[in-house]
């Protein structure tokens, strides 16, 4: 199971910097493209009650978007979120 998902849309730049950040971080992650799918688009909303991306999960928890993964980043907290052991693998 992986621990970490991202609903993304192919145009969002927002998107692209959390793709980003948890790849320099070594976080995999598995990324739900949404653009022309709007299945996936009602899954994100009714998990993350909302409809901005991108919506990261991380142990299928709502984080919020960008802004949010960047200020557990900047604290330290995303480290008790993530389990050390888990970064870096290949998913």
């Amino acid at each position: 199971m992986k621990l970490v998902e991202i609903y993304t849309k192919n145009w969002c730049g927002y998107c692209r910097m959390a793709k980003l950040l948890l790849n320099k971080l070594q976080i995999p992650y598995q990324e739900i493209e949404i653009s022309d799918h709007a299945d996936k688009e009602k899954e994100m909303i009714e998990r993350a009650g909302k409809r901005t991306v991108p919506q990261i999960f991380i142990n299928r928890q709502p984080i919020g978007g960008f802004h949010e993964l960047s200020r557990l980043t900047l604290t330290g907290e995303i480290n008790s979120l993530i389990d050390e052991s888990e970064r870096g693998k290949t998913l």
